[in-house]
């Protein structure tokens, strides 16, 4: 069976090695050997073996009648969806771990998918290696989903790591981990949350089955959190975290991504370095969580090439995919309740109590000049009043 890939980056080149290092079993499993015969890219590759499959016209691949199978590791929504749609109108497969592509677009390439009779499937899209989005669409199908909390960035979570662990200052992590590799020349995506947004805005969407607009979605990245919060974090026993979260409640569902306070019995507290793990409860499930590497060439390749041996085993039919073009309205995420911790230069106790009621006190070792508390639990909307009532807020963070 014949495939091409459409960009040759760290992940399209993690998916030729995978479908060579694993090419003999993923024939067995298939029932014939899967070959690439096209490579999209920009650039050519002198003197690499795989150059004499290099083609610069995305057309060359559309139009070959040989080719069943395409693998989209491009990124960005354009031209990506553009090459994407005339795969799928050209009746081939498509698989993609492109988010912001399968966020923009998933209902629309899906519902095309099904009218010509073949996968658009996006497996790579959330959480990397680790399978999610299979899981959500076959085994957890008798369910009903009532929470799925992730954290679904690598970079960011090193980040907390490190910061957590050395005491170190944001910027001085970040530069770090752009040394190893971890973050891009621009983080931007990762450290403002707005990677993690766009994956939980995919799985709400597959849970309930409608369009979920990523920027719809409550979301704060990890640029405002210390080594400050961290003396705090350890004096509660707690670990921050950012996590990307939906739930389904009785007005709705809610979704948000943040960084919260953990404690050490949620399933998440643990959750290290680069490593991504996918917390779900359903009705009659209860709790399963999902965990490995959620980035990296070959842990996302690994799942690129699932859905590749998937698509080849069922390449005659359509695997339904229940997500409509239909856009769901969340929950507005200033009813969302939360109890928080909040950093103050306020020393007036009384003011405190006028403004958030009884809280109970914080004290970090090497803090000074400022008081530290947390909150009952209260609406969103309500602290939003309330700290601007109090003044001198110096951080705010969500307690899981």
């Amino acid at each position: 069976m014949k495939a091409a890939i459409m960009g040759y980056g760290t992940i399209g080149s993690g998916v030729a090695e995978v479908l060579e290092i694993n090419g003999g079993s993923i024939a067995k499993r298939v029932g014939e050997p899967i070959e690439i015969k096209y490579i999209l890219d920009l650039r050519d590759f002198p003197g690499d073996p795989i150059q004499e499959k290099i083609v610069h016209d995305y057309k060359a691949i559309a139009e070959d009648p040989e080719v069943r199978i395409v693998v989209e590791t491009m990124g960005g929504v354009e031209p990506a969806y553009t090459f994407v749609k005339t795969m799928l109108e050209a009746g081939k497969h498509v698989t993609t771990s492109n988010k912001a592509l399968v966020a923009a677009k998933g209902a629309e390439l899906i519902a095309l998918a099904k009218e010509k009779n073949v996968n658009f499937m996006f497996e790579a899209s959330v959480g990397g290696g680790i399978p999610i989005i299979r899981p959500l669409n076959s085994c957890l199908t008798a369910d009903e989903i009532e929470e799925i909390t992730g954290i679904i960035n690598g970079t960011t979570n090193y980040m907390l790591t490190k910061m957590s662990e050395e005491g170190l200052e944001f910027d001085a992590v970040l530069k770090e981990a752009q040394e190893k590799g971890y973050a891009e020349k621009d983080p931007t995506a990762d450290i403002e949350g707005y990677d993690a947004c766009r994956k939980i805005a995919i799985l709400t969407s597959l849970v309930c089955g409608q369009q979920v607009d990523f920027e719809d979605i409550h979301t704060e990245g990890i640029t405002k959190i210390t080594a400050a919060d961290m003396k705090y974090a350890k004096t509660m026993g707690r670990a921050i975290k950012l996590l990307a979260t939906s739930k389904k409640t009785e007005e709705g569902y809610t979704a948000m991504v943040a960084p919260f306070l953990l404690p050490p019995e949620h399933p998440l507290y643990s959750v290290n370095g680069v490593f991504n793990a996918i917390f779900v409860h359903g009705n009659v499930l209860g709790d399963a969580m999902f965990y490995g590497s959620g980035a990296g060439k070959l842990p996302t390749a690994s799942a690129v090439v699932a859905d590749v041996v998937e698509m080849a085993k069922n390449s005659d039919k359509n695997i339904p995919v229940e997500w409509s073009s239909k856009k769901l309205k969340l929950v507005d995420s200033d009813n969302a309740v939360n109890r928080f911790f909040i950093r103050t230069e306020v020393p007036d106790r009384d003011k405190i109590r006028e403004c958030f009621g009884e809280v109970e006190y914080v004290e970090a070792e090497g803090v000074t000049g400022e008081l530290g508390f947390v909150t009952n639990a209260m609406r969103e909307g309500e602290l939003a009043q309330k700290t601007e009532a109090l003044g001198g807020v110096l951080q705010m963070i969500r307690m899981a």
